[in-house]
């Protein structure tokens, strides 16, 4: 038996996984374990880290949709065979903040949602959690699988159009998002979007100089600026083919996602 904490995680994963094994299961240190996550059509594999000879940690894999899965854990030697040496069930979920991003992905270009967003505003979260929803939010948003003609205006809006309007970027930049607001920069609409003016004749570029967002402002002002530090604390991920591979930078974890 091995136990998993927590024992369940949402869909866009990037949360952390710590195994706790059992004494038998207290192995030499040329021994590598591997969790193997089986779901009705992908399977996960993602590579641990020791913390002490009792436990590990690893990544949650993102996932395609909301279901218990089966976790083994498997042991790995040198000349040896690779053996499942526990499994357990774990549960992939979908969170407010992956419900947060398919509002806010649907709503791009409903004025009445958007100016919703601004109410937010008025009690502002402190600095700690407006991180938090930063991060979970960019990953969520990441993890969508946003239509074709999907546009950071709206699939309706055309760019040419000068009317006054509240846009996904004016919600970013205003609550100071830095993840998020790369991503929407990303997608198509995203440049457009940041010479758009709200009612108050705001655009985002000006909203994040008068708020104070130095990196902020940069990342929407300069030539080719990179991706932002924050945003790098997130995974990485290459696809090819029908796997894709994962790496998470902080706890230098590799997932491995292929169709089950």
């Amino acid at each position: 038996v091995m136990k998993l904490n927590p024992q369940q995680a949402p869909l866009y994963g990037d949360s952390v996984i710590t195994v706790q094994l059992t004494e038998e299961d207290k192995v030499e240190d040329d021994v590598v374990f591997y969790l193997v996550f089986t779901g009705s059509t992908v399977q996960h594999c993602t590579s641990t880290r020791k913390i002490n000879p009792g436990s590990l940690e690893t990544i949650s894999p993102g996932h395609d949709c909301c279901e218990t899965v089966k976790v083994a854990l498997c042991a790995s030697r040198e000349g040896h065979p690779v053996l499942v040496v526990a499994e357990e069930s774990f549960q992939f979920v979908q969170d407010e903040a992956y419900d947060a991003a398919q509002f806010l992905a649907t709503c791009a270009g409903n004025q009445q949602a958007l100016n919703f967003t601004r109410f937010l505003d008025r009690s502002r979260p402190p600095a700690a959690d407006v991180d938090f929803l930063d991060e979970k939010v960019a990953l969520a948003f990441r993890h969508l699988k946003l239509p074709a003609e999907w546009n950071v205006l709206g699939a309706e809006q055309s760019l040419t159009e000068n009317i006054p309007r509240e846009t996904l970027m004016h919600f970013a930049v205003r609550l100071g998002l830095l993840r998020l607001t790369w991503f929407l920069l990303q997608q198509p609409g995203g440049r457009g979007a940041l010479s758009i003016h709200n009612n108050e004749g705001a655009t985002p570029v000006s909203l994040a100089l008068e708020r104070g967002y130095q990196k902020l402002h940069q990342l929407l002002t300069e030539e080719g600026a990179r991706e932002p530090d924050s945003w790098s604390t997130l995974s990485h991920t290459v696809h090819s083919g029908d796997y894709s591979v994962k790496h998470h930078r902080g706890l230098d974890v590799y997932l491995l996602t292929a169709e089950a």
